[in-house]
């Protein structure tokens, strides 16, 4: 099996500071995704999903579509992105907003 934390930056290092940090005996960790000094994203990830490559396939595309979404992009394109097998690559942002906060807590 991959590495789960490679797979997180792999995922989000091209456009985001990653912070891992274990938050419970449990294995539990919380990712903090930030850019700029600000927080873009912030997520629980439970010991079952970094260690279950299937679900943290999901968990990094679900944090990717609400990231995404924050920041303005077609909800449906986003889908129709995921769903074909192609990956999550949103379309360029047509707005010149700049990103907003998104907290994602999983539990």
């Amino acid at each position: 099996m991959d590495n789960p934390f490679q797979i997180i930056t792999d995922a989000f290092a091209p456009d985001y500071q990653i912070n891992l940090s274990i938050q419970g005996l449990d294995g539990s960790i919380m990712l903090t995704l930030s850019n700029s000094g600000r927080i873009v994203a912030k997520r629980m990830i439970s010991a079952e999903q970094r260690n279950d490559p299937a679900r943290l396939k999901r968990l990094v595309q679900s944090i990717q579509f609400g990231i995404a979404i924050e920041q303005g992009h077609s909800a449906m394109a986003i889908l129709e992105a995921m769903t074909s097998g192609d990956g999550l690559t949103p379309p360029p942002n047509q707005s010149n907003a700049q990103p907003r906060h998104a907290m994602v807590i999983v539990r």
